[in-house]
């Protein structure tokens, strides 16, 4: 299926000019001025993003999560394992290698759900959730400045982690509504 030509939108901003701004280890910002529809300029201000993937890892019935420091929030949170891209990685094979790095689990079975951008005003990242379960015991091996802790928790736990606040970013919300979703269709 062929994606329809975007610069035919009747929305369709024109770059006139881009402007690098921070060039990152993780993330590089541009400011970009544009042509709008009716004919004038506006800027905007740009982060580009490798993208990531995210993973529902299911063990026993239970949803393995990651509790760590997020520097841009001042505070822990508890997530499902996540991490980025590196230049050229598929991203299943990303999700693989992002689960037993942070949680010390394989999955023999692994499957894509759903690819959605985190905030489209200003960033490019998209995040790959996929689902695994059937895990085994594999190795831990945590990034060198990285250091979280793993458990595996309940469905009425993950609810009580929203109502504390410390279940508090999207992808995890998003995917502990579809493991709800899951359940209530008799699957996990």
């Amino acid at each position: 299926m062929s994606q329809p030509d975007i610069k035919k939108h009747a929305f369709y901003e024109q770059t006139i000019e881009s402007k690098p701004i921070y060039d990152g280890r993780i993330i590089k910002v541009q400011v970009d001025t544009v042509r709008l529809p009716n004919g004038e300029t506006s800027t905007r201000e740009l982060v580009r993003h490798p993208g990531a993937v995210a993973v529902i890892a299911l063990l026993d019935g239970k949803l393995l999560v990651v509790e760590q420091f997020r520097k841009a929030l001042e505070r822990a949170q508890v997530e499902i394992p996540a991490g980025k891209l590196e230049p050229g990685e598929d991203p299943r094979e990303a999700a693989l290698r992002e689960l037993e790095e942070e949680t010390g689990y394989r999955a023999k079975t692994i499957r894509h759900l759903q690819t959605f951008s985190t905030s489209p005003g200003f960033a490019e990242e998209v995040i790959h959730l996929y689902y695994a379960d059937d895990l085994e015991a594999g190795e831990v091996n945590l990034d060198e400045e990285e250091f979280l802790t793993c458990e595996a928790i309940t469905l009425e736990q993950a609810d009580a982690y929203i109502r504390e606040g410390r279940i508090y970013d999207a992808k995890t919300l998003l995917a502990v509504a579809y493991w709800r979703l899951g359940q209530l269709a008799g699957n996990e």
